[in-house]
């Protein structure tokens, strides 16, 4: 599990992975030396799988994006199926779900006959009787995981009117 002190740490390091443990620990209130200890010991726990830079897709020719759900006739949970599609480098994603299909990838190519190309080597794969490619037309967002215990959630408005206990007559 993790503390306050860490969620800190890692929600600073999502916006800034480059920043110097000193920056790190004054920006959560810790010492350096405390602040690279604790997150040696997240990295060591596999709270942080990894440190990555944000690319913008588009910028380094991956500007069509799809998100794929998979039909199989068989379960796709297994070795074999996942090695062939991390052989496929345009799947940035891929998830077992439950129901109609048995998998979502997401794919990132160059163009939509790249994409093409990609849905018949995903075709290709063992088990898989369909595709069905949804392709994104424009991004609003994407956020990593937040590290907030309990987020803030909107608060419904009740419309009536409370009587003031301090201004009841009897």
């Amino acid at each position: 599990m993790v503390d306050d002190v860490d969620r800190a740490l890692i929600t600073q390091l999502q916006r800034d992975a480059t920043q110097s443990y000193a920056t790190l620990a004054s920006a959560v209130g810790l010492s350096a030396g405390s602040a690279h200890e604790r997150v040696r010991k997240l990295r060591e726990r596999g709270v942080i799988r990894r440190s990555t830079v944000d690319v913008d897709p588009a910028a380094v020719g991956r500007g069509v994006s799809a998100f794929v759900l998979v039909s199989a006739d068989s379960w796709m949970g297994d070795a074999p199926t996942r090695d062939a599609l991390v052989a496929i480098p345009e799947i940035q994603e891929a998830h077992i779900i439950a129901g109609a299909a048995s998998l979502l990838v997401k794919i990132r190519t160059a163009t939509t006959e790249d994409l093409q190309a990609a849905l018949r080597r995903i075709f290709g794969v063992d088990g898989v009787t369909g595709t069905q490619a949804m392709v994104v037309l424009e991004t609003f967002f994407e956020r990593p995981v937040s590290v907030v215990e309990k987020p803030d959630k909107p608060r419904p408005v009740d419309a009536r009117p409370r009587p003031d206990p301090s201004r009841q007559t009897e």
